[in-house]
């Protein structure tokens, strides 16, 4: 197998090539957008968990319990939606749990209770699961046939939208409830889902000439190469762990241990997302130049100096120069993690790094909220660094790309 910089597919050559590059670009740019998209609702509930969970008087533990509830909804529907995006199509999914997203954002904000809470957070995270299953699979293919690693920049854009939906949410946070907060974002989320959808319906996914014949078959893997996408998947799911605990915790962290205001409390996080915007966007010239394995071992060790100064630092101001430091170190591995699983074994691949890589997504914050009870949530937030190191020393022992 190539490299993730190097992979050898290319688009089918023959008559109509002249106008693959303009139908690719829309498919990018559209693509794009929704990896915006899912990043902008994800903020935008994110930022609101301190309202709501004083809304449904949860303790730290019932809330953990609660955020269970996207985690259970999304691993659900990732082990599924591998077989749906192969008979399906990745776009058609990608689209329709746009629209489902779109909706369920707003449900959180109409519980008064943890239980309801976690019910509906259910119907969420099997949007949310579904979504991010089938746009990385769309990813991978584009990717594939662009010959070129550009994973990270649409991770970039998640990252982005992400930044987006926590500042506004700053800047809301005062002034709006969380149910006429959210009920904005499902609106802006159908608008755009209905303005980006129709290029991806329009469009099937680009298949690669040497894929062609077999495009509608799982592919089959040896041991080896089930390994390795297990192993991706395990490096994307300790690195996935401080992204989800970081968006679920790090705002009550600055707003409850270090006494922040609310709209400096909602900005850690976007602070947090412009890092990794910033590290994305700068990834593909980080992957041709340091290779995969540095980008990994790299981005974990600063991830982890970064969490440690962020978790453990007394005022503000280090707080948050630590959370921006995690995410420069945390902004590319998963993208690398998915995108070289994409790679190995197809929509199958990405479903099982997704499928354990948002699960440490989705599974973090509860743990985090249970560890906050035991002991208190700055120890808590220093598991991040640990799962950083893990995540470095993985990428490192991780067969190389260019013989695997």
């Amino acid at each position: 197998m190539p490299q993730l910089n190097k992979l050898r597919t290319a688009l089918p050559g023959g008559p109509g090539g002249s106008t693959a590059s303009p139908s690719l670009a829309r498919l990018r740019t559209a693509l794009t957008v929704f990896f915006a998209l899912d990043g902008f609702l994800f903020a935008g509930w994110v930022v609101r968990i301190p309202a709501i969970k004083h809304q449904t008087g949860a303790s730290a533990s019932t809330l953990g319990l609660a955020l269970l509830g996207v985690s259970a909804g999304a691993v659900v529907t990732m082990m599924l939606t591998g077989g749906l995006c192969r008979r399906f199509g990745n776009h058609p999914v990608t689209v329709v749990c746009g629209i489902l997203l779109s909706l369920s954002i707003t449900l959180p904000a109409q519980t008064h209770s943890a239980l309801a809470l976690g019910l509906v957070l259910l119907v969420f995270g099997a949007a949310y699961g579904g979504m991010n299953v089938a746009m990385n699979s769309a990813a991978v293919d584009l990717v594939a046939t662009l010959r070129r690693p550009v994973m990270p920049s649409f991770h970039a854009a998640f990252s982005l939208g992400g930044m987006i939906g926590a500042g506004l949410g700053g800047l809301v946070a005062g002034g709006l409830s969380p149910a006429k907060h959210l009920f904005i974002l499902s609106g802006i989320g159908l608008l755009v889902t209905a303005a980006a959808g129709p290029v991806l319906l329009r469009h099937p996914a680009p298949k690669p000439a040497s894929t062609a014949d077999d495009a509608e078959k799982p592919r089959r893997l040896d041991g080896r190469a089930r390994r390795t996408v297990l192993l991706f998947g395990v490096i994307a799911l300790c690195t996935a762990y401080g992204e989800g605990a970081l968006a679920d915790w790090g705002a009550l962290h600055l707003e409850q241990d270090l006494h922040a205001q609310q709209g400096i409390a909602a900005a850690g996080y976007s602070l947090f997302a412009l890092a990794m915007t910033a590290g994305r966007l700068s990834g593909t010239a980080l992957l041709e130049r340091l290779g995969q394995t540095r980008t990994l071992v790299t981005g974990g060790a600063t991830a982890a100096a970064g969490m440690l100064l962020g978790s453990l630092a007394p005022t503000t101001w280090p707080t948050l120069l630590g959370f921006a430091v995690t995410g420069l170190g945390l902004a590319n591995i998963f993208p690398v993690a998915v995108g070289r699983a994409g790679e190995l074994a197809g929509p199958a691949g990405v479903a099982a790094a997704s499928t354990l890589g948002y699960g440490g997504m989705l599974l973090g914050p509860p743990a985090i909220g249970f560890l906050a009870d035991w002991f208190s949530l700055p120890t808590a937030l220093t598991t991040v660094a640990l799962l950083a190191i893990a995540a470095a020393a993985l990428g490192y022992g991780a067969p190389n790309a260019a013989q695997t």
